[in-house]
Formats: structure tokens, C-alpha cells, sequence
């Protein structure tokens, strides 16, 4: 299980974030993904903590709360969506 965490500043690094949620149990993993052409963060990243209960728990607590005068956006991850190689849209059959 993986939680999300939106609308970080740009500053915040993965000791930063490990350091809010340890708060509520442990954590496994953090993850704050860059952008590809700029390496600049994202603006949001991924939590894993070793007990589901200790992650509804931060859910709870942290969802809507005032952090580095953010508003943050804590909720469950959706598993990421496969929109094949070509960016969306599916094959379409054009006649010429």
C-alpha cells in the first residue's frame, strides 16, 4: 500500500517527508519524483509505511494540514494507469 502527498513545495526532500509520517509508525519507503527534462521535483510524492493501520492513521492526520505553507493533499495511491507507448488515444482505422 502506497499513500500520495500533493502539493509539496519544491523544496521538501525524502528525509523531509520520511520525518512528518514517521510520526506515525515506520516508514518503509518515500519516493518524490522528478521531472525528466528539468530534474526539478514534482510537486508530489509516494509513502510506504510498514502497517496499513499506521497509514490511515497519517491519512487522517495529515490530509488538509498546513505544512510548509502548503495545504497538503494526503490520500490512498491508485495504481498507475497503463496509457500505452503513444501517450493516450487507441489505434484508430483511417481510411485513405
Amino acid at each position: 500500500m502506497s499513500i500520495y502527498v500533493g502539493n509539496l513545495a519544491y523544496e521538501i526532500t525524502e528525509e523531509d517527508l520520511n520525518g512528518v509520517f514517521a510520526e506515525y509508525g515506520t516508514v518503509k519507503r518515500v519516493h518524490l519524483p522528478t521531472d525528466r527534462e528539468t530534474g526539478r521535483m514534482r510537486g508530489f510524492g509516494f509513502v510506504e509505511m510498514e502497517d496499513e493501520a499506521n497509514e490511515e492513521a497519517a491519512i487522517t492526520a495529515l490530509d488538509g494540514a498546513e505544512w510548509q505553507g502548503r495545504q497538503l493533499k494526503v490520500n490512498k495511491a491508485r495504481p498507475r494507469e497503463n496509457k500505452g507507448s503513444f501517450g493516450g488515444g487507441g489505434r484508430r482505422n483511417y481510411r485513405l
